[in-house]
């Protein structure tokens, strides 16, 4: 385990230093850069909850574990922070579907693909992690991340139908305090504008106006204000957050399988990351990083949460301050579990309402599509070679259109699963093909050496 130096006279930062992530500076300081992670990944933590239904605190108290679990597993010398990962909302969405609105199946999906990375960690910690990047070139983990993000995109506009002028108050909001504001508050703008569509939300039903809710036997429509503080009142101050099993379904494991190549592909560019922006080399650290996300994400499915990532909001606010300890996510941690202890806090944030999650969804899906697109351009992968072209062409068509393959025994694989393989594959098979034929040549992809690929990977997740 590492342990923390004082960095310097622990209050000053000279231009071109780093606060290393085996330094901090005074307590006072690291404790309230600390709450400043927190408040960073808060938006996007919570807005994954709020989409898939599972409980708000649950989500945040394995976060928090989650992230002190990481911590210790890399020996305390990378830092990083454990939000929830939007990758899982299409596979946990479509298992509840499966099993009647139950978490359970969802929780066993979410607990394998923690399982997985995990072994994946434990080999890379053994082997080393170009094996990696051999079977997942730019070209295929581009279209994964891609398909990842416009594979949802039903799902915001089907909140964002329910109440379309919370909704595009919400995405206003959002694109002009991007523009508008610079640093921190500007990095924040999913948060900032999660908070204006809930107070525009507050003013539609002071005014009286009321949406669809749903619908009663006789068809007629269900209205009804758009935030309901009922469970807030009832809830208590302090208390455990509401923990569920998982329930054993191997059907859903195909749902969930992609899930991993995306968390692979994320905490990679974490590393990457953190190494050039503090001029340390942590490639010794990768499996570590890959099994400690395993670990959380195994412990987050075991007990009611969703699965977990590294935050590129962390990223952000890091390369912005330019302070990397990880004595900083030590308090990040220990706050948000603070935080999750709390459950009229946690039914607080379950009221967030149908509005606001579609005008965010629409802007945070897109970004998640349009992230792949930037890996495609960062490591300069030519689309010029029919490999590329076809490998891209055939895996984004299956995923964004859902394709669904049944396999007869009452399961079924579709869409991010079936667009996942179908890059894997296909590249790999094309290219085999191709080098045996001599039809296209061996040069697929530029080398990804020649960029800053770190820096631009470590922002797949949000």
């Amino acid at each position: 385990m590492a342990i923390w130096k004082l960095h310097g006279d622990g209050v000053t930062i000279r231009p071109g230093e780093v606060v290393k992530p085996d330094e901090r500076l005074t307590w006072g300081r690291t404790v309230g850069m600390g709450l400043q992670h927190v408040v960073a990944m808060f938006g996007a933590t919570f807005l994954v909850p709020m989409l898939t239904g599972f409980p708000p605190a649950t989500t945040l108290f394995f976060s928090a574990i989650g992230t002190i679990a990481f911590l210790l597993i890399t020996g305390n010398r990378l830092p990083s922070y454990l939000g929830s990962s939007f990758a899982f909302i299409a596979p946990i969405t479509a298992a509840k579907a499966s099993d009647g609105g139950s978490f359970g199946t969802a929780l066993f999906g979410v607990l394998c693909a923690g399982t997985l990375l995990a072994i994946i960690g434990l080999i890379v910690n053994v082997a080393g992690a170009s094996w990696i990047d051999k079977v997942m070139p730019p070209v295929v983990t581009g279209s994964i991340v891609m398909l990842i993000g416009f594979n949802l995109a039903p799902s915001a506009w089907n909140n964002f139908a329910q109440a379309k002028l919370t909704a595009g108050i919400t995405v206003l909001a959002i694109l002009l305090v991007t523009v508008l504001f610079k640093g921190i508050v500007g990095r924040l703008s999913i948060l900032i504008g999660v908070i204006v569509g809930y107070v525009a939300a507050l003013i539609q039903d002071a005014a009286g106006m009321k949406i669809v809710l749903g619908t009663n036997a006789d068809g007629s429509s269900i209205l009804g204000p758009q935030i309901d503080f009922a469970r807030v009142r009832e809830a208590a101050w302090v208390g455990l957050p509401h923990f569920q099993h998982p329930q054993v379904d191997w059907a859903v494991l195909l749902l969930f399988l992609p899930v991993v190549l995306a968390l692979i592909a994320e905490n990679i560019g974490h590393v990457k990351s953190v190494a050039l922006m503090t001029g340390q080399n942590f490639d010794r650290v990768t499996g570590r990083a890959l099994l400690s996300d395993g670990v959380a994400t195994m412990l987050a499915g075991a007990g009611g949460g969703s699965g977990t990532t590294t935050y590129a909001e962390n990223i952000g606010v890091m390369a912005a301050t330019r302070i990397y300890s990880t004595a900083v996510y030590w308090v990040a941690g220990g706050f948000a579990l603070l935080l999750s202890l709390c459950p009229k806090f946690g039914e607080l944030i379950a009221t967030i309402p149908v509005g606001v999650l579609g005008g965010a969804g629409t802007v945070l899906y897109g970004m998640i599509g349009l992230l792949g697109a930037r890996i495609w351009i960062e490591n300069h992968v030519d689309f010029g070679n029919s490999v590329n072209l076809f490998t891209a062409a055939v895996a984004l068509i299956a995923g964004i259109a859902n394709f669904t393959f049944d396999l007869g025994d009452g399961s079924s694989i579709q869409g991010i699963t079936v667009g996942a393989f179908a890059a894997i594959l296909i590249y790999h098979a094309m290219r085999w093909i191709a080098r045996r034929r001599g039809t296209l040549g061996d040069d697929l992809t530029a080398s990804p050496a020649s960029v800053p690929e770190g820096l631009e990977q470590a922002t797949y997740d949000d």
